[in-house]
């Protein structure tokens, strides 16, 4: 049966893809991010607690981010890493957590900002192979291609990309141009915002032979929509069997995911629903509502 697992500020709630509710994990803790690990899970909570499984289902504490806000985690081959606030990179290190340097030291780091002029933020972490991408808004895309021991930027910092996401030999970017992809490891990119109603994009996922992309008309997310296209980037179309035409939040970076070779994609919203299809996006269905403010969401076969 497959699962979705909806990170809360009140708890990891778990969604079958008919509806069917199990038992609140962490209730009370805020959850952040939840991402896989073969047959386990890593979870942020209250922006600081890294979590571990054992079977996905007994917990335990593995250590803490000091200092910082923890913003996403993912099993890469550079270890398990962790994104935070100012735009540092942490690793797992037995009981403990590691500071990565080699990222404290890629270039450009010093150009690094936020439109609004705080510090930037990692935002999120995927790879292909040895290849290790990490995205930081607003740095571009950094990619290591040697077990994090050094860094080299693959878009010009000004980009403004909120979620990278590797594929088998392609590479994607929800950015504020649009949709960005390449075939070479991020050498070269192909940006889109063809059939889009606007350009602005959060979140993107690979569900099977179908691409999903979420944009909106701006930061605030006025008039959001789902999109569902080819997996080149190309013939985006916008998703309406079963959602609203337009949405009035953002689909954001960590609340959009599907099964990469799977039928299943869901996606979450900031007033606690969750959308859910079985066909690659090409229908959905309201699976959850009322749920607490929802964080992220991932899916699991």
């Amino acid at each position: 049966m497959a699962r979705i697992l909806v990170g809360t500020t009140d708890g990891i709630h778990e969604v079958g893809d008919s509806g069917r509710r199990a038992a609140i994990r962490h209730p009370g803790r805020e959850v952040t991010a939840v991402s896989p690990e073969d047959n386990q899970l890593w979870a942020i909570l209250d922006g600081r607690e890294i979590w571990h499984t054992a079977g996905m289902t007994w917990w335990f504490h593995v250590a803490d981010v000091l200092g910082l806000h923890a913003t996403c985690l993912a099993r890469t081959h550079a270890g398990v890493v962790v994104g935070s606030s100012e735009a540092h990179l942490f690793r797992v290190a037995g009981e403990g957590l590691e500071p990565v340097d080699s990222f404290d030291q890629a270039p450009g780091r010093e150009r690094w900002f936020t439109p609004w002029g705080g510090p930037p933020d990692t935002r999120s972490v995927s790879e292909d192979d040895e290849a290790v991408y990490v995205n930081v808004h607003v740095g571009g895309i950094l990619r290591s291609v040697d077990y994090g021991r050094t860094w080299r930027p693959t878009l010009p910092i000004e980009t403004d990309v909120h979620k990278v996401l590797a594929r088998p030999g392609r590479l994607y970017a929800a950015s504020a141009r649009g949709l960005a992809t390449s075939a070479d490891r991020g050498h070269a990119w192909t940006f889109h915002d063809e059939g889009l109603h606007a350009a602005y994009c959060r979140g993107v996922a690979v569900c099977g032979d179908s691409l999903l992309l979420s944009a909106a008309e701006g930061p605030r997310g006025r008039r959001t929509a789902l999109y569902r296209g080819s997996l080149d980037g190309a013939s985006l179309r916008h998703c309406g069997k079963g959602l609203p035409e337009f949405f009035d939040a953002h689909i954001d970076s960590p609340c959009l995911d599907a099964v990469p070779g799977g039928q299943l994609a869901a996606f979450g919203l900031p007033d606690g629903s969750v959308y859910a299809s079985l066909d690659q996006g090409e229908s959905w269905d309201l699976v959850a509502s009322g749920l607490p403010r929802i964080n992220s969401v991932l899916t699991l076969p």
